[in-house]
């Protein structure tokens, strides 16, 4: 038996006994009311359930059953089958389950028939006859044929034991299943999606309470949990397998345009075979597609041969450039360096994405102009793809002649970036340096700049603490800021950060004595200003630091060249004059000569690419916010530099990114790879039939979400730890070999709580220590509150876990910081808290877990909310067609409270960039400087609201958007020249609530919401 065997029989074995558990099926005796020891398979008696809210009876709901659609119209008959239990208090607080019923019902409906009723009096008698009697259910079948345009009937099993026979508990049924068999049925529809060629909407009946499951033989049965597996996808197949297409690390290295050209013959000669006009006839016919999926088969292939075309001319680019082509083969060196055996080759979608956009590096054309979105399975790869982007990026800079300065900067939306996302972006870059070296590419060492501020790592460090900076050098605990998990460039796990004094900088070390650092600090920089001084090749950060623009002139690197470098060694670059750095130099204290850099070279500087990871998070304020933001940030480039990025994206969803992409960048977009003509099948990956995630719908009955997690998390650490102690009875009935118990222990020993909000996090952290009778139970917390050091210490004991089983971590809560990024191969049972907000968020987040082995998800619905019961009555295709149900992003730029916020941006950005390096002083820090500087320069108010404007992407056209830009100016020049106003600096010339945001995020004051 194979492994991944072994582990799907051990994720079935588990979801059994959580199921088991939930309905009672291997109870016989309690010690307490089973009303509050089941979540799952119980009915209240009507009596109860009428007299509840309608939120309560959703709760603990009275029936069960199924909504169908029968072939034919008129009279039907068919055969329902009940099974079901009591319970019967047989002492104080001693409980004992009765024998189970089964009844078969004789059913036959007549047209208008309305809530009729079959089989009580059998099923009451089959109750008394296990000992429990006045115990009472009815089978109610309605026909809603007459006003729904189509036969369909509605068949619900009802408990109506009265109130006055049995005590409250004893009045439940349980282990409830109804079964109907003898009646042929077509599928409802699923409407709430559009038709495609592409996808399957077809649901053969809709639960009631329950969800449903259709059997070969075409039985239909009632089930307490719905649950749908996703199968693993493979990537290398068929015309790609590795025995027919060599997509090696050193086969492209070496020989990169004749791989490249066999991938493209592939994709062309599958293309032809699945594209064709003849092969959509074909599936039209057999599949019966109505006209308008048709069209939009024809509108993929065109699609595919666009993407096919782009293929081509990256090729092309690659043979006429000797450049790009040395760049294409040293960056796969590098990527095989930083695998560090891992993996040897490409997914072949990962050589497609970064060949389609080699077009863009050879000229700059209208490729250039467009934002490229790779969308792929979450999991697939998409990290690595971009990163060999980057690292061919820098080595084509340096061949370029751009021998320093940014390449890239990339962005998260995150208030806290990954620390294994920045681990995977050093190693990438530290591999690509060791290469630099070793195929002498001229130029400073490639580098990597962690851009995340205080309260992860310093935005700089003071000689002495202030109220601002507490940092006090003579007493820091420098490990605090060690962001680097392994040596980038042998990795070793040996890393630590020390102050170096000699030129003030917080460096990242290996002791490791064969380290290519040879004790040299690695080219890593956590602090802001290092990464003013040095401009790494990449800068990898937050969303959040684009608000910088309008407070650092330092930032000038991000979009042009500095203003001249130290003459004093190692002290890097310099920028603004300011009387705390009288030379410009950020170097605390430092008065050494300035060696001034030309136009010419400064332009040089400018970075070529700016990666936006998560792009479907950019929405509502954060997006419209940003939106202005990246127009700022072209505008500044486009004005100091002459040129604009190159923008790409990853994105979870193709959900309206088009109309996303126009709005943020103003640009065009396209994705790649586009989808397949199936659903589960395209060139570049196809479903197996191995089990990659199986998803648990969880409706809990008469108890609370938060009671069903603590039982269900209590039951899975249980069954995990009858492993330990018990492996030959454990194996057995799971079915695997007790060779295996220690590969199951470690896969399946940890379990993720998945809260969609800190709230429910922290209230689940809580429960850990009271609710759960399991010791010891080591439980770590990830949110955005999470202490920096604190993460870095769950996320190592996660991926190198202790030895004894009870020193690991056993519980991990976390909120949606956890939910992207973090890749960790042991994270494979979790608990979704109610359904995520956004359909996005569902798929990123079930995505930590079962990346390299089956994974077990339960999400426990918050079924008062419309959102979660809706989604649980068509749970199956909200999982398997997950991205079709993506929202499309809402954001927009033509928000005028977001341009309040935005506009003093504009402002202060164009003074430290576009205005003081014009200056005389080459300094506008007063107003007074400031006041003369306009009036020299001719600069009033219409000229400044215009520029500002154009800065943010605002046409004069849009009227409104425009004229309180302009009023916004007015106000400012009137502040400015009344030398009565009282201002001293240029940031008070704004009105309080008015000046330039310290984060994207701060649209509106926050309150806490509860759906409670």
């Amino acid at each position: 038996m194979e492994p991944h065997e072994a582990a799907e029989r051990f994720v079935a074995w588990l979801d059994g006994r959580v199921t088991a558990e939930g309905r009672g099926d291997e109870r016989v005796d309690l010690d307490a009311n089973p009303v509050g020891v089941f979540w799952l398979g119980r009915l209240a008696p009507e009596s109860e359930a009428a007299k509840s809210v309608r939120r309560e009876r959703r709760m603990d709901p009275c029936a069960i059953g199924m909504r169908l659609r029968p072939e034919t119209d008129g009279m039907w008959s068919f055969s329902a089958s009940i099974k079901a239990v009591a319970w019967n208090q047989v002492a104080e607080d001693k409980w004992h389950k009765t024998d189970a019923v089964l009844v078969t019902v004789p059913v036959h409906v007549r047209a208008g028939d309305e809530s009729r009723g079959f089989g009580g009096d059998a099923i009451a008698d089959a109750f008394a006859s296990v000992g429990a009697p006045g115990l009472a259910a009815q089978l109610r079948v309605t026909d809603e044929s007459s006003w729904r345009g189509a036969p369909e009937l509605v068949i619900e099993l009802v408990n109506v034991t009265p109130e006055d026979v049995r005590k409250r508990g004893e009045r439940h049924l349980f282990e409830v299943e109804l079964e109907i068999t003898g009646l042929r049925t077509m599928p409802f529809v699923l409407e709430s999606l559009p038709d495609s060629f592409r996808y399957d909407r077809d649901m053969p009946a809709i639960g009631i309470n329950c969800g449903v499951v259709r059997h070969p033989d075409g039985r239909l049965v009632t089930t307490d949990t719905v649950v749908v597996d996703r199968k693993r996808p493979e990537y290398n197949f068929d015309a790609t397998d590795p025995d027919v297409l060599d997509l090696t690390f050193n086969s492209l290295a070496s020989d990169p345009v004749s791989r490249i050209g066999e991938l493209i013959r592939a994709y062309r000669e599958w293309g032809e075979r699945h594209w064709s006009e003849a092969q959509l006839f074909e599936r039209a016919r057999n599949d019966r597609w109505q006209p308008e999926m048709m069209e939009e088969a024809k509108r993929a292939a065109v699609d595919y041969r666009e993407e096919l075309d782009r293929l081509d001319r990256g090729l092309a680019a690659l043979k006429r450039d000797q450049r790009l082509q040395r760049a294409f083969s040293l960056m796969n060196i590098a990527m095989a360096m930083a695998s560090r055996g891992k993996y040897d080759r490409w997914r072949p979608f990962q050589v497609g994405f970064v060949v389609s956009v080699l077009t863009s590096f050879a000229t700059e054309n209208g490729d250039w102009n467009h934002v490229e979105t790779v969308w792929f399975t979450t999991g697939g790869g998409k990290t690595e793809t971009y990163l060999a982007l980057l690292v061919l990026a820098a080595f084509y800079d340096r061949l370029r002649g751009k021998k320093t300065g940014i390449t890239a900067w990339s962005r998260f939306p995150l208030r806290m970036l990954s620390l294994q996302q920045t681990q995977r972006f050093a190693d990438a870059l530290g591999a690509a340096e060791l290469v630099r070296r070793d195929h002498k590419v001229p130029g400073a060492p490639i580098s990597l700049g962690y851009f995340v501020g205080a309260n992860a790592t310093p935005n700089e460090i003071p000689l002495v603490p202030t109220d601002i900076n507490p940092i006090d050098v003579e007493k820091e605990d420098w490990s605090r800021y060690l962001v680097l998990t392994s040596c980038p460039f042998c990795g070793g796990k040996d890393v630590y950060t020390t102050l170096y004094r000699g030129n003030w900088t917080l460096r990242h070390l290996c002791r490791n004595g064969d380290c290519p650092s040879k004790g040299e600090p690695l080219p890593f920089y956590v602090v802001d200003q290092e990464i003013y001084r040095f401009l790494p090749t990449v800068v990898i950060g937050t969303l959040d630091k684009a608000s910088l623009i309008a407070m650092q002139a330092n930032m000038r690197g991000f979009f042009n060249g500095p203003a001249g470098k130290c003459k004093q060694p190692m002290h890097g670059y310099t920028y603004a004059r300011r009387s705390t750095r009288p030379s410009g130099c950020l170097v605390p204290g430092c008065k050494a000569e300035v060696e001034p850099i030309s136009d010419a070279d400064r332009n040089r500087f400018a970075p070529s690419f700016r990666l936006q990871d998560e792009l479907h998070l950019l929405r509502d304020s954060l997006g419209a916010v940003d939106s202005h933001y990246e127009s700022l940030m072209d505008s500044l480039q486009e004005q100091l530099a002459g040129t604009r990025p190159k923008i790409i994206a990853s994105s979870a969803t193709l959900t309206g990114y088009d109309r996303q992409v126009d709005v943020l960048y103003q640009r065009p977009g396209r994705v790649f790879p586009v989808p397949g003509p199936s659903a589960r099948e395209s060139f570049w990956s196809r479903e197996t039939d191995r089990l990659l995630r199986r998803f648990v719908a969880v409706w809990p009955r008469g108890v609370t979400l938060e009671w069903v997690n603590d039982r269900t998390l209590t039951i899975l650490q249980q069954s995990v730890r009858r492993l330990r102690t018990q492996p030959h009875q454990v194996c057995a009935e799971v079915g695997v070999s007790p060779v295996f118990k220690d590969f199951l222990l470690d896969l399946y020993g940890t379990n993720v709580i998945y809260g969609n909000t800190v709230r429910d996090v922290e209230a689940a952290l809580r429960s850990t220590g009271t609710q759960v009778p399991v010791t010891p139970l080591n439980v770590v917390s990830l949110t955005g509150q999470t202490k920096f050091d604190e993460v870095r210490e769950a996320l190592e004991r996660l991926e190198d876990p202790k030895v004894d089983f009870d020193q690991r971590i056993h519980v991990v809560t976390a909120s949606s910081m956890m939910s992207h990024g973090v890749d960790v191969d042991r994270l494979n049972v979790m608990t979704v808290l109610g359904v995520p907000l956004t359909t996005a968020e569902f798929i990123q987040a079930t995505a930590r877990v079962g990346r390299a082995h089956p994974g077990l998800i339960y999400v426990v619905h918050k079924i008062g909310r419309e959102r979660d019961a809706t989604v649980f009555s068509h749970f199956a295709p909200f999982v398997r067609q997950g991205d079709r149900f993506v929202e499309p992003i809402p954001v927009t730029r033509s928000s005028r409270r977001v341009l309040e916020l935005t506009t003093p941006a504009a402002i202060e950005s164009r003074r430290l960039f576009v205005h003081e390096p014009k200056s005389p002083g080459k300094r506008l820090t007063t107003i007074d400087l400031l006041r003369k500087y306009f009036a020299m320069a001719g600069v009033g108010a219409e000229q400044e609201a215009r520029a500002c404007a154009a800065a943010l992407g605002i046409d004069e056209s849009k009227y409104l958007a425009f004229e309180d830009i302009k009023d916004y100016l007015e106000a400012y020049f009137d502040r400015l020249v009344d030398s009565g106003f009282g201002a001293k600096f240029p940031n008070e010339l704004f009105d309080r609530d008015r000046k330039p945001m310290l984060s994207l995020r701060d649209v509106e004051a926050q309150i806490p919401i509860s759906d409670d």
